[in-house]
């Protein structure tokens, strides 16, 4: 399994990023699929979660309103656009995949991309 990052870079203050995570190696259609995040010197944190349809889907509070999660399962990628960044949001996020329900907590999955960098800063 391989689930491959791209699209971070840096950033402006309110300016605007999408992150996408290509999957092969696995069924993408039957994992719930999500993005993590982790700053210097902080843990690892929940960023959004969008289960196998894409039915439901999970925001950490501090994303609400300016992150969308979003999949396509014919192309087996799950996007993050990503609105009014702030500084806070600066830190590596990770796409992460398990098998049908996402969930918010990392320890659920199984697989997990090596992370792109979003800095935001003016």
């Amino acid at each position: 399994v391989q689930l491959v990052e791209s699209g971070g870079g840096l950033v402006q203050p309110g300016g605007s990023l999408r992150l996408s995570c290509a999957a092969s190696g696995l069924t993408f259609s039957t994992h719930g699929m999500g993005w993590f995040r982790q700053a210097p010197g902080k843990e690892r944190e929940f960023v959004a979660a969008i289960s196998w349809r894409g039915g439901r889907i999970y925001y950490a509070e501090s994303v609400k309103g300016r992150f969308t999660i979003s999949r396509d399962n014919a192309k087996n990628t799950v996007y993050l656009q990503m609105n009014s960044l702030k500084p806070e949001d600066t830190a590596v996020y990770y796409c992460a995949g398990r098998a049908l329900i996402a969930t918010m907590r990392s320890q659920d999955y199984a697989y997990w991309g090596q992370g792109t960098q979003v800095t935001v800063s003016s």
